[in-house]
């Protein structure tokens, strides 16, 4: 069985940075796929950032661009989501997730999920 488990949310000021992490247990495939995705009170679950298992292929939502970076420890199963220049939008339940998605953007296909960390930005 394949386990994420999110690490490092918490609050923080408008600007600020967070760095969020994700360890993955259990037997993962090359072809697998990271995602990150976070839901805000009221809102869809959205996507954020999704990186290959190989770390070849890089994705990202445009609200993150320039500001969110997603990356992997080649030492470990951990995928790291750094937060930069947060915003009071950023404020959400922040989810990681593996599996082999037909779209790495896109929720469905995601087989694995974890519980959340709650991300708060204050203005």
């Amino acid at each position: 069985q394949v386990h994420p488990v999110e690490s490092g949310g918490g609050l923080v000021q408008d600007g600020g940075s967070l760095r969020l992490s994700c360890a993955v247990s259990g037997r993962i495939f090359s072809n697998y796929a990271i995602g990150w995705f976070r839901q805000a009170p009221g809102k869809e679950r959205e996507f954020v950032a999704a990186i290959s298992w190989s770390g070849g292929r890089i994705y990202q939502a445009d609200s993150v661009k320039g500001r969110f970076t997603i990356s992997r420890d080649n030492a470990g199963n951990t995928v790291y989501l750094q937060m930069n220049n947060l915003k009071p939008d950023d404020t959400a339940v922040y989810y990681c997730a593996t599996g082999v998605p037909p779209l790495a953007t896109a929720a469905v296909g995601y087989a694995y999920w974890g519980q959340g960390t709650q991300v708060t930005v204050s203005s």
